[in-house]
Order: C-alpha cells, then structure tokens, then sequence
C-alpha cells in the first residue's frame, strides 16, 4: 500500500496538489527571508544584545522549533488554506481562532510592509554606487515596484511565486556565506573570546533583542497556507515548517557571531551601518562584493514580500469564505486559480502604509523596524495560541502524551519571554521598557486585537449561523483528511 494520500480537490477553487516539497518549503523559507537577517535583523538585535546576539538567536531558534512541533500536530492531520487559523478554532474554538487569524493578516500585512522598505533601502544603497541619490519620492517608486511586481506574481500562479522564491533565496544565501568565509580568513581565527564569554552583554539586552529576533524567524509556519495546493500536504507542510525553522535558525546563529567579529576594531559600529554585509565587504577588500550582497538582499526582500503577501492573502480568503469578511474575499480566479481578490486588496494595503509612513518623515530603514515590530506581535499570539491548543485538541482526541504537553510548555514559554521584552516591565532589568516609540506599539496592537473581538461578537450576535458555518466547513476538511488516512 503506497503512503502517500490521494488527496482529492477542496472546494476553495485554488489550484490543488501543485506543488511539490521543494516548492513548498520554499513559501516558508521566503517568507524567513534568511538574506534579510544578516543584512538587517542582525545589527538592529545587535542594538540591545551585543556580543550575546549570537546567544539571542540561540534561544529564538529553540523556541520557534518547539512551537513548529505545537504546528505540526495539526499540520499532520489536516490542511487548508487557513493556516493556524484553522487549526487555532479546532483546538480552541471559533472566537480562539479568528482571533488568531485577525493576528495573522496584520502581521503578514506588515511584514511585507517591512520588507518592501528593506528592498527601497537596499535598492538606493545599489543606486547611490551609480551616482543616484535617495530622495523620498524615488523610495516610493521604488516600493511601488516592489509592491506592483509581488502582486502580479502572486495573482498570477502559485507555482510560478514559489520557484521565483526558492532561486531567490538559494543565490542570496550562497553569496553571504562565500563573503563569510572571506571575513574569517581576513581575521584569521573564528574564536571570538568576547562573545564566547558574552562579555559586556545583560540578560535585559539579549531579551529585548528576542523581539526582533523572532522577527527573522515569522513566517516559517506559512507553508501551512499551502494546504489546498501542496501534493500530500500532510507530509510535506510539517516537514516543511520544521527544516525552515532549523535551518535558517543555524544560519542566523553562525552569521550574527560572524558579523560581530567582523565589525571588531571596524571605524563604524555594526548596529550603525546601513548596508552592515557591504561594509563587511569593504573590510575585507572585496568591496565588489558588496554590489551583488545589496543586489541579493533586495531580491530576498522581494521574495519575502511575495511570500506574505500569498500566506496574508490565503488567510484573508479562508476568513472570507467563512463569512467573517465579505464573501468576494473568498473567490478564487477562474483561470489563475488564486485568491485574486485578498491578494489585490493586502497589496493595497502593503504599499499604502510604508507611503504614508514615509512621507510623514520616517526614514526608510526605521520604517523597517517599526512595522516588524508591530508584525512579531501578531505571530506571537497565534504561536502561543497554537502552543495552547495543540494539548487541548490530542486531548480530546485521545491521543494525549506527557511529551506533547512538555513541547506546549516549553512553545508558550519561549514566547512569553519576548512579550515581555516588548511591554517591560517596571523597575525589571531583565525586562526594560522598551523606548519610543516602541512602547507604544502593544497598545496600537491590543487597540487593533480589540476591534477584531469585538467584529466578532458583532458577528455571532446577528449571524450566528456563520460562526456555526465556519466550524462546520473546517471540521469537514479535517474529517476528509482523517477518512483517507484510513484508507
């Protein structure tokens, strides 16, 4: 008897088993976007964490692995395009669930809104080397590039998006990793007593720096937006959502203590420069090398902006579908096969916000880092949320063990530790308030959290069929999974 299931057609009109392993570990590994943490994440978690970033990416990786175990023991049994938001409402009910989709369209939304100014940042560092210099209507236009080229991809073929992301990602990685092999050789060793003793680093630091941290991460788990158009997605979605998570993590921990060494003795501080891999390139006498660093991290940001805007855009269409949005989000392309609809309105919304952002005076790269703030907070509620619901739906499944409550303890409490790093706590040097603006990000959050609980309410008080509707529709997927596992 073969092990792979004959998964039949879901009625959501998306494109089913189109792709394959290699495809769909690529939407997870675009949207990690692992290009983009040596170019950006690490110098801005360096900020708080010093020579203890590599340490910071330690815990991160450890944490995310265990909540990708807390995914998986729904991504084994079903899929769907709704991602943790499907699973999240069987293991925790309707309200647990669109709660935690709510979370996951803003923090996709706003993780390509973050990546696309990474890419305008990245392009005019390309730019400025061709004697072209950065003004805030040349930043729009190039975000609009950015935004407009996303779009048509992803409105056009699932297929196509995921293969443009997987060359992406494996060109940028091995330019980065040639680059830091030549640091190392420049310096002459790779032991670094400073950071192997976290000299100078605070547990407050390496906290506050989990925040972004675990921004370099978000997104490993959208592989489960694929449910739909993966070929045996119950083998490949878990495979997918726990390779990514390991493999990008062991990157960010080997090229954060790389970048740290590097910038040693160096006149411009790390968390200082703009472009830290083309500085890098600079020290080491490959200055060309900073040219195709910039050109493969622009491309990565795009990739990874694509890649949220498919994971943002299939979890917009599965709520509309629901009926928790309005019914036209929930169609698919006759002929493309995609949700046009959900991915044409976030692609408003992604190149809308950075716009007004900056032509309100924020600069580019700080653009960057507060959207990807904002974002990480909605991926940890639906991690926790996951961690949570895991235990809860073996339970009563009957298949409860003492290690599956051990990995949602230990899913839960990782992530508290950066929710608590983003709030503070006062008079806590293990957890300092955060400065402005960034204080103030949880509250802009919990306001936006709020007005999701209470459209919900509003929906079950006049349609109370459609919350009925809902769990009926994602009960059936996972009873049509679970009869051909019988089979």
């Amino acid at each position: 008897m073969s092990t792979d299931l004959e998964i039949k057609p879901s009625l959501s009109g998306l494109r089913p088993e189109c792709l394959s392993f290699p495809e769909v570990i690529a939407q997870s590994i675009a949207n990690i976007a692992p290009t983009v943490t040596p170019t950006v994440n690490a110098a801005l978690v360096f900020a708080t964490a010093g020579v203890g970033t590599w340490l910071t990416f330690v815990f991160a990786t450890i944490g995310l692995t265990f909540v990708g175990i807390n995914i998986n023991q729904f991504a084994r049994r079903s899929a769907s395009p709704g991602s943790l938001y499907a699973y999240i409402t069987r293991g925790l009910g309707p309200i647990a669930g669109v709660l935690t989709g709510w979370a996951l369209i803003l923090a996709y939304l706003l993780t390509a809104m973050a990546v696309t100014c990474g890419f305008a940042n990245y392009s005019q560092v390309l730019l400025s080397m061709v004697g072209i210099s950065p003004s805030i209507g040349l930043t729009i236009f190039l975000i609009a590039i950015c935004v407009g080229s996303a779009w048509y991809v992803g409105y056009k073929d699932i297929e196509l998006s995921t293969v443009v992301m997987l060359a992406v990602e494996a060109a940028s990685v091995g330019l980065i990793i040639i680059l830091a092999l030549i640091v190392i050789a420049k310096k002459g060793t790779i032991i670094d007593p400073a950071q192997l003793s976290l000299q100078g680093a605070s547990s407050g630091g390496i906290v506050t720096g989990l925040v972004l941290a675990v921004f370099s991460y978000v997104g490993f788990e959208s592989a489960t937006t694929l449910g739909d158009e993966a070929k045996n997605p119950l083998r490949s979605i878990p495979r997918a959502v726990i390779i990514s998570t390991v493999i990008s993590g062991l990157f960010f921990i080997v090229l954060s203590y790389i970048e740290v060494l590097g910038f040693q003795g160096a006149p411009v501080a790390f968390n200082k420069s703009e472009a830290p891999l083309n500085d890098l390139a600079k020290f080491a006498g490959v200055t060309f090398f900073g040219a195709l660093i910039s050109l493969g991290a622009m491309v990565s940001l795009f990739a990874c902006a694509l890649a949220s805007l498919n994971a943002g855009a299939r979890i917009f269409f599965s709520m509309g579908r629901h009926g928790i949005f309005h019914n036209l989000v929930g169609q698919a392309h006759g002929r493309n096969e995609t949700p046009h609809i959900a991915i044409t309105i976030t692609a408003v919304l992604t190149f809308l916000a950075p716009v007004l952002a900056i032509s309100s005076g924020v600069k580019v790269l700080e653009g960057y880092g507060y959207f990807g703030t904002i974002a990480t907070y909605g991926f940890l509620v639906a991690y926790i949320l996951i961690s949570i619901a895991a235990p809860v739906y073996l339970y009563r499944e009957h298949q409860l063990r003492w290690s599956d409550v051990l990995f949602a303890v230990l899913g839960v409490g990782f992530m508290v530790i950066p929710v608590l790093g983003s709030i503070g706590l006062p008079g806590s040097d293990l957890f300092p308030t955060p400065a402005a603006p960034f204080n103030a990000f949880p509250y802009w959050f919990f306001l936006y959290m709020a007005i999701g609980a209470g459209w919900f309410l509003f929906l079950r008080f006049r349609s109370p069929e459609i919350i009925q509707e809902m769990e009926n529709d994602i009960e059936a997927t996972h009873t049509r999974f679970s009869d051909m596992k019988k089979v």
